[in-house]
């Protein structure tokens, strides 16, 4: 009996190209919408493969929209890649506003167990955190850190652990401006962040990056923390700093374990979407279904954050159009603007965003891996746009101006306040960030299969025939069950102490 899984699919019927589920053979004919096609040559997966002939200048289209154009003759059957395919440019239609998506149908209310803190927020984890204000305090934080064991922390069970939040800047920097913003609304976010119950800063002493400034700034945090401020040079060096905040951290760690989780309103989650290590499947299969569990959280009044604005760049229109606000589509489009210029001052393109591994898995250009990434923020209403690590407090969907660098976009997703991650990947990304969860969606089955320690949800189940939406409704739960404490496949292997990255913009000083 003849297998009824598709050898290749056609996204989108105005598509130029197929995308191959399984390995085509020359000589092997696909079929689509009563047509067929002779395969040329050997396609991989995630690969496109040609079904109208195009001549050098003439667009090709894949979810049935422009990913590129042709730079060679190509003929039916051929293979489309970097070798025959590239960006170009086009003027794109952002009909601002004229798409806004009417509100999704009322959903019976779910919940998850989560830690209800005094402003009302929730978290899906129960940290303690040592905050480094710049890099000379590092080992440091480091140190304190190492001293709390699991054997140590054994007697505090409602503890997740803690954790040191350390990174290469905090000086060398002007004392104001984007290096230095970026920097203390990321060390705010993860201070004031609503799965840290307390934490202590630790710094150097005569950094720019100085704590009480951090501190002052901080002083609207969501929690009651109360939170002790160390420096080596003031305390006596680093062994009494290590000392001291060993200390404070026992302090903490009583209070911290009287945290009990309950049942809490799914509009509580913040839920946060990256993809990194993406193939030719994450658009078809993993980033979808996210997009139908993002939709999912939307329908509870909760809300998701879609960054990677290098990854949103060439499929920005699908965005503007469902802007609820002409001055959110603007600031979309202003966002974009500075990334081009940014990048052009530097000698750079977007274009070089798809990585080795990305054109591997079958990606060409940064608008087909844009047209698949946005996939992620479901289809509802953008209404709001915010600065790297700003804090995001509107239901919905909101953009976040974020770099395409997985552990940087991440770091400032979690300190919007991202209670909860999901992180699609078709390559085998690893990544997770404490104090946030970081579920692993694979792009494709053998993934899953290959690397069963580190994903934890297979959306390959999709190229198998299973519809999206009973794949993202599966992941929507999954997302509550993490919530509500289920370890990932990072936690358990004690991963996410080293993904903290500001994003440096500006010159080291």
């Amino acid at each position: 009996m003849a297998s009824s899984v598709p050898n290749s699919l056609q996204l989108d019927p105005a598509d130029e190209v197929v995308v191959a589920v399984s390995m085509l053979q020359p000589g092997q004919v696909v079929t689509h919408r009563g047509e067929d096609f002779r395969v040329a040559q050997s396609i991989l997966p995630g690969h496109k493969m040609a079904i109208r002939s195009r001549e050098v200048g003439e667009p090709i289209r894949k979810f049935g929209q422009i990913i590129g154009f042709a730079t060679a003759p190509i003929s039916v059957g051929e293979h489309v890649h970097s070798h025959n395919l590239a960006c170009g440019s086009y003027e794109r239609d952002y009909a601002i506003c004229e798409e806004v998506p009417a509100p999704l149908p009322d959903e019976p209310s779910r919940t998850f167990a989560g830690y209800l803190r005094p402003d009302g927020r929730v978290g899906t984890r129960n940290y303690l955190a040592l905050i480094s204000t710049v890099n000379c305090s590092a080992s440091t934080v480091h140190r304190i850190a190492q001293h709390f064991s699991p054997e140590r922390l054994a007697d505090f069970p409602n503890v997740d652990g803690v954790i040191a939040i350390t990174h290469k800047t905090g000086c060398g920097m002007a004392s104001s401006g984007n290096d230095r913003d970026n920097l203390s609304r990321t060390l705010r976010g993860f201070a004031n962040h609503p799965n840290v119950f307390g934490y202590v800063v630790v710094g150097l002493g005569c950094e720019v990056n100085q704590a009480e400034q951090l501190i002052s700034a901080a002083s609207l945090g969501a929690i009651d923390k109360a939170p002790r401020i160390l420096t080596v040079q003031s305390a006596g060096g680093v062994h009494a700093t290590v000392e001291q905040g060993i200390q404070a951290v026992a302090q903490m760690l009583p209070m911290a374990n009287l945290a009990c989780r309950s049942d809490q309103l799914v509009s509580k989650l913040i839920l946060g979407t990256n993809c990194g290590g993406s193939d030719g499947n994450s658009g078809v299969t993993a980033n979808p279904a996210l997009g139908f569990a993002s939709d999912r959280v939307v329908a509870q009044k909760g809300s998701v954050i879609l960054g990677e604005t290098t990854e949103i760049y060439g499929a920005e229109h699908l965005l503007t159009r469902r802007a609820v606000r002409r001055e959110v589509a603007e600031k979309l489009l202003e966002r974009i603007r500075w990334w081009e210029w940014y990048t052009s001052i530097l000698g750079a393109k977007i274009d070089n965003n798809p990585s080795f591994g990305n054109k591997q898995g079958g990606l060409t250009t940064i608008f087909e891996k844009s047209l698949g990434a946005v996939a992620k923020g479901g289809s509802t209403a953008l209404v709001d746009v915010v600065e790297f690590a700003e804090q995001v407090r509107r239901p919905g969907l909101t953009v976040m101006d974020t770099p395409g660098f997985d552990p940087v976009s991440v770091t400032g997703i979690v300190a919007g306040g991202a209670n909860v991650m999901v992180f699609t990947t078709g390559r085998g990304s690893v990544l997770g960030c404490k104090p946030t969860p970081t579920i692993k969606v694979a792009t494709n089955t053998p993934l899953y299969e290959h690397m069963q320690s580190d994903m934890d949800f297979d959306a390959g189940v999709v190229l198998a025939g299973l519809p999206v939406e009973e794949v993202g409704r599966a992941l929507f739960e999954k997302i509550l069950a993490v919530a509500s404490g289920e370890k990932t496949k990072s936690e358990q292997q004690g991963l996410g102490d080293d993904e903290f990255a500001p994003w440096t913009v500006g010159p080291v000083l």
